[in-house]
């Protein structure tokens, strides 16, 4: 699974470096450094859209509040 975060201004803004962070302290307290590749870009083309996420080429967006559900819901329960 690959988890690409938009560290560009807009998204850096809205808190990408707060997201970016717990993602990677999640996929460590979950053990997936072997199935979770993480990596950053610099634009999506949706900064109107919050901090822009991409998990294996499909948009979400989402904020430092809502990191954990993201997680829980789009990594977690689709690795499981």
């Amino acid at each position: 699974m690959k988890i690409t975060i938009c560290i560009g201004s807009s998204c850096h803004i809205k808190g990408s470096r707060q997201v970016v962070e717990r993602v990677q302290e999640l996929i460590a307290q979950n053990k997936l450094d072997d199935k979770v590749e993480l990596g950053g870009t610099f634009c999506l083309g949706e900064c109107q859209k919050g901090v822009c996420v991409t998990v294996d080429d499909k948009f979400y967006s989402v904020t430092p509040d809502t990191a954990d559900e993201f997680f829980r819901k789009e990594v977690l329960e689709k690795l499981q």
